[in-house]
């Protein structure tokens, strides 16, 4: 069995929201030094402050400072930080109950090593340097021996209050395809298409994922498929990502190659959009070194008649 294949991936993207009035005050405070929870109709003080009552639903707004030092209540070490955490270096995630706060706050502990952390010990907030209205605002934690804080000044409102919120996710990991599509992906370099056939439904999956969706039993048996297919059903793109080199309107349809019973998705190109029609015959295109093929165009054929690629989406 040839080497399962394996390569780092980034899942990157832009996230932007608009804020409320609980989570604007919430940010705006730490930027301001003031931590505010958010007060329930039975008198607890959530922290940090959510919008609903978790458990009765109820529209939650009167903001309650709560003070900058607290409790651990729970924790784990965190031997090797991840690009965008809070601290570089090793360090503790906690979950502080605030003084003043009924719930506790995920947050990180500064401290020289495990042994210095345990359940209860007192902690104060330690604050960023620069403060724009954002959670890293509050750097992380730190030990303390002191006696407990005392809430930050809150009158009601901040001046020049944070109403928007900039939050890229960004994810790494290791993608480690497995037998299948190792063997799937080795034949798209050939510029061939596989799959993989169901020892019971005798259903062939593309791309083949070890095992049937529809049996949910163990594959072996290796189809070359295709190249060509019918286009099932699609949409047209007319939002462009960033950094996306295609020009919109496109269209991504599902295409159920020849020999295969379930589609797959790919960009229709090669004729105006507003042609791309359910029946369509279509072939890869395949352009300088990359793997998958970069679209699909017609093929010249008559169209397939629905009844030879319906169920096949």
């Amino acid at each position: 069995m040839p080497e399962i294949l394996s390569a780092p991936l980034v899942v990157e993207f832009p996230f932007t929201r608009s804020l409320g009035p609980v989570q604007s005050a919430f940010l705006t405070g730490l930027r301001e030094r003031v931590l505010l929870g958010v007060r329930t109709g039975d008198g607890r003080v959530l922290m940090p402050p959510v919008e609903y009552d978790p458990a009765t639903a109820e529209e939650l707004g009167q903001l309650a400072p709560v003070a900058a030092t607290g409790c651990v209540t729970t924790w784990t070490w965190n031997p090797r930080p991840a690009p965008g955490q809070p601290l570089e270096h090793p360090f503790a995630w906690v979950l502080v109950r605030l003084d003043g706060a009924d719930t506790a706050l995920l947050h990180a502990l500064d401290v020289p090593g495990p042994q210095a952390v345990r359940t209860g010990m007192r902690v104060r907030a330690r604050w960023a340097v620069r403060r724009t209205g954002a959670i890293t605002d509050l750097a992380c934690f730190e030990p303390h021996d002191g006696p407990p804080g005392q809430p930050g000044r809150f009158q009601g409102r901040f001046a020049d209050p944070v109403t928007v919120l900039d939050a890229p996710a960004r994810l790494e990991y290791t993608y480690h395809p497995g037998r299948a599509q190792t063997r799937h992906l080795r034949a798209l370099a050939e510029h061939r298409i596989t799959g993989e056939r169901c020892p019971r439904c005798h259903k062939v999956s593309v791309p083949p994922r070890g095992a049937c969706p529809t049996c949910g039993v163990a594959t072996e048996e290796e189809v070359t498929v295709g190249p060509r297919g019918t286009v099932t059903t699609f949409c047209v793109v007319n939002i462009k990502g960033r950094d996306q080199r295609i020009d919109v309107p496109y269209v991504y349809a599902h295409i159920a190659l020849d020999g295969a019973d379930l589609a797959l998705h790919g960009r229709i190109a090669g004729l105006p959009w507003e042609e791309v029609r359910m029946g369509l015959r279509v072939e890869p295109v395949w352009t300088g070194t990359g793997r998958h093929p970069d679209h699909y165009r017609p093929t010249g054929e008559p169209d397939a008649d629905y009844q030879s690629y319906k169920g096949r989406w």
